[in-house]
């Protein structure tokens, strides 16, 4: 299991000594605890400065919408409709946000049990935050996925060096869902580049791969058949954010 990713603001995968696909690291309940650490502070982050629950799509049999709020404003930014995410001071396994060691943001994939860090950068934008949430559900990169050869080419003498791990092929489930190159956990062409050229092309030209504006609905989709969320309602396409 690793710590994952912007470019390099997704630093992005941190890595255990094992690592583990989506089904076997999910949460054990669709309730996520979590506390913002005391070194995420309100002068510099453009990173959260809370998450707050709201009871309002349908998705799980919590209904929760997952909400963010921005820079000390009152601008919140739909995340996921599918879990319920508490805070918490007591719970013995739950998501600590840290601010990181650098501008970047990263998080394990999937549930590792006890305290389990997310790291939240000063550059990281709300896209780049939902990107890492999903890895703490369980999500692996969707150019990591074994069928990808169909569908991209990775170069990988244009990767920097040390970077090779966040375009290794995983295990992790598909459910089913067809390969999605604008989903939020696709990199851009470019991601890790060593020499500003390509690290990723498509073998079919396509527009916004490794967009961080909103997830897809193969993004939302995922989510729920991974956590058994309701299917029988879809009140949008995507979640977008300002």
């Amino acid at each position: 299991m690793f710590l994952c990713e912007l470019d390099t603001l997704e630093v992005d995968c941190l890595t255990l000594q094992n690592d583990r696909n989506a089904v076997r690291s999910k949460w054990p309940t669709v309730e996520i605890p979590y506390v913002i650490s005391s070194d995420l502070g309100t002068n510099h982050i453009t990173g959260p400065l809370y998450l707050a629950s709201h009871r309002n799509l349908c998705a799980c049999k919590h209904h929760i919408l997952v909400m963010i709020t921005l820079n000390r404003s009152a601008t919140r930014s739909r995340l996921l409709d599918a879990l319920t995410w508490c805070r918490s001071l007591s719970d013995k396994d739950l998501i600590i946000v840290h601010q990181p060691f650098c501008c970047s943001c990263a998080s394990y994939v999937g549930f590792i049990s006890g305290e389990q860090s997310l790291f939240v950068g000063p550059l990281c934008i709300v896209g780049n935050i939902v990107h890492e949430i999903l890895h703490a559900l369980g999500f692996h990169h969707e150019h990591t996925r074994k069928d990808r050869t169909q569908h991209i080419k990775i170069l990988s003498h244009n990767i920097m060096k040390g970077n090779e791990k966040n375009f290794a092929m995983q295990d992790g489930e598909t459910f089913g869902l067809s390969y999605d190159t604008k989903s939020i956990m696709h990199y851009g062409s470019g991601y890790f580049s060593v020499n500003g050229l390509p690290t990723i092309v498509p073998l079919v030209e396509v527009d916004n791969m490794g967009q961080r504006v909103k997830m897809t609905e193969a993004d939302i989709q995922r989510v729920r058949r991974l956590y058994n969320c309701g299917m029988s309602t879809v009140y949008f396409t995507g979640i977008y954010w300002p």
